[in-house]
């Protein structure tokens, strides 16, 4: 999700929440304490050097039961943000949230809450490593019935 999208969606809420990817809910008095824009400058396995900008919101759980973020006050933070450090609407949105560690996740909306979503590793250059884009895909009923028999070589 970029940053257009957060703000559309924020308008039409009466309050903020955000779902973990094991669908449990972060408890409702959570701060955005940071949003900023992170650049990544870096060098790929394969010799390419690249460059990737996304917006930062950090969630804080504190003890503060009496505080709740509204939507238009997050609004109003994105866009000081956005004019204070030069951050462009098209950016994504990446969400720091503590766990067992600080875990970084992606964000989507499904309507009524913001859904923090999995991020994962990857190989960028996957054909410079030897390593193939997808898994070949075969059809049971096309493999010879004696390669995996009791006697063959497959176990």
């Amino acid at each position: 999700m970029n940053l257009s999208k957060i703000k559309k969606e924020l308008t039409g809420l009466s309050e903020i929440s955000f779902q973990l990817p094991n669908g449990e809910l972060v408890p409702e008095h959570f701060h955005v304490t940071e949003v900023g824009k992170i650049t990544k400058n870096f060098i790929d396995c394969g010799g390419t050097v690249r460059k990737e900008e996304v917006v930062n919101f950090q969630l804080w759980n504190a003890n503060d039961y009496n505080h709740r973020l509204h939507p238009e006050k997050l609004v109003k933070i994105i866009e000081l943000s956005q004019q204070t450090l030069n951050i462009s609407d098209d950016l994504e949105i990446e969400v720091e949230y503590q766990g067992e560690s600080i875990e970084k996740y992606g964000l989507d909306f499904n309507g009524g809450a913001f859904l923090l979503t999995t991020k994962q590793t990857d190989c960028l250059v996957k054909d410079n490593c030897g390593i193939p884009n997808s898994k070949p895909k075969l059809k049971l009923a096309d493999l010879n019935e004696s390669v995996c028999d009791p006697n063959g070589n497959c176990c």
